[in-house]
């Protein structure tokens, strides 16, 4: 199955921290595609840093092994969960996983405000122009909704 997979990092050496989940992300899964990486403002909690953002398109067994996946990359890179939407070394969300709709708490799908993220839907339409969000549309005609507020092409590649 093909997943969308969302990372963030603003806390430390955050391409370093990208860099952790991506090596931990193709251990565990078989990524297809890298995007490049967006600094981008934070969005909610606490005052902080900007943080760094890339996604990545993979094959998965299923949306749970994506997010047990997520979940190792998040550990290899000390993600501790202290304040909700505050900094971290490492966020790995699952932002679709074949087209499912779950609204399961441990794994709601697709993203409940990936629509809503130009650091998710910038870098998910470099990767795949043709890309839909299921349930709000075309990734392109959102991310253009946005138009890309508080990100920023970051020089440096994954």
């Amino acid at each position: 199955m093909r997943v969308v997979l969302a990372l963030g990092s603003n806390l430390g050496d955050r391409m370093g921290h990208l860099r952790t989940g991506l090596t931990v992300l193709r251990a565990e899964l078989t990524v297809t595609a890298v995007s490049p990486v967006y600094e981008t403002d934070p969005v909610g909690g606490p005052a902080q840093r900007e943080y760094l953002n890339a996604v990545l398109l993979a094959e998965a067994p299923s949306a749970v092994a994506a997010l047990a996946a997520a979940h190792a990359a998040e550990r290899a890179a000390d993600r501790e969960r202290t304040v909700r939407w505050g900094p971290r070394t490492l966020d790995v969300d699952v932002v679709d996983a074949g087209g499912e709709v779950s609204d399961d708490p441990e794994l709601t799908l697709p993203h409940p405000r990936a629509a809503e993220r130009a650091f998710v839907l910038a870098p998910w339409d470099d990767l795949d122009p043709a890309a839909e969000l299921v349930g709000a549309g075309p990734v392109a005609a959102l991310r253009k909704g946005l138009q890309d507020r508080g990100i920023r092409r970051y020089d440096e590649a994954l």
